[in-house]
């Protein structure tokens, strides 16, 4: 049954969870095993967990002796080559003491907007959850184009929990909850709950690169959010320390109601960046 609010999501029979490059490469690379606990803790409930990562391109960025994220295509593919291997070794790794194993799902914006790949996708998520695999997707950046880009994994964690009909999506970041404006910036509010069909006019959601290894924003976890909302999806955007807390209802983070009428057509405004406006969303 679709998650209603956060007490919802710890009685979900499926989750996806999306964390992103900075929460776990580079000398953050250790939260992976708190991140892994709090999905294995759901795991044991009975929950079917899909984990969205990213973290490829930054992971292997030290193998090559890069000290920043590669600008160049095809860097940024020899990068992720290197990197997804270590970063599924490092997730499975982790997994071992749960007895829970991994699954490698890579994906493509293109694989879900092709009938025939988007029905083999689901097929193949199906299963592996059935078997209580725990799918890890992420971007098949090796092979992608302009599928590398500024915050298509949160998308691609909206089109994953639509496609496998999740009942909830856990938007990981680095701050507790989205704000009004840049939590930085004076008057900035935090905000607690976005009911579907609300207006965010006027509202500033930064739209910038976070560090050296990854890019991401606010504005793409509110896209990301009101496109799985729109679906029937609640979404749960919060810091992934408190990724535990999160998949045990607690009254954190900012939430987005889900469409209550999920056949509807998606919405489709834009949403305000500080200086950008996000593409439309559905």
């Amino acid at each position: 049954m679709t998650a209603r609010d956060r007490a919802g999501l710890i009685g979900a029979r499926r989750i996806v969870v999306k964390v992103g490059s900075s929460s776990i490469s580079g000398e953050n690379a250790d939260k992976i095993q708190p991140i892994v606990e709090a999905l294995a803790a759901a795991h044991a409930r009975g929950t079917e967990v899909v984990l969205v990562s990213s973290g490829a391109i930054a992971t292997g960025m030290p193998y090559l002796s890069l000290a920043e994220r590669p600008s160049d295509l095809a860097t940024q593919q020899a990068a992720a080559a290197v990197g997804q291997n270590i970063l599924i070794y490092r997730y499975q790794d982790s997994l071992r003491p749960f007895h829970i194993v991994a699954g490698q799902v890579l994906l493509t914006a293109g694989d879900l907007e092709n009938p025939t790949h988007r029905s083999n996708a689901r097929r193949a998520m199906e299963r592996l959850l059935g078997l209580r695999i725990l799918p890890i997707v992420n971007e098949n950046d090796t092979v992608a184009t302009h599928e590398i880009r500024f915050g298509d994994n949160d998308r691609l964690a909206a089109l994953v929990a639509e496609l496998i009909g999740a009942d909830g999506l856990v938007l990981l970041s680095d701050i507790e909850c989205l704000y009004t404006r840049p939590p930085d910036l004076p008057g900035a509010r935090p905000i607690d709950r976005v009911h579907y069909g609300d207006d965010l006019h006027g509202f500033e959601f930064g739209s910038v690169v976070v560090n050296s290894v990854g890019t991401g924003g606010a504005a793409t976890k509110i896209s990301a959010a009101r496109l799985a909302a729109a679906s029937g999806v609640g979404v749960l955007v919060t810091s992934a320390d408190l990724v535990g807390a999160a998949l045990s209802g607690a009254e954190i983070g900012t939430w987005f109601d889900p469409n209550p009428e999920p056949s509807a057509a998606p919405l489709t405004g834009p949403v305000r960046t500080a200086g950008v406006v996000a593409p439309p969303v559905g």
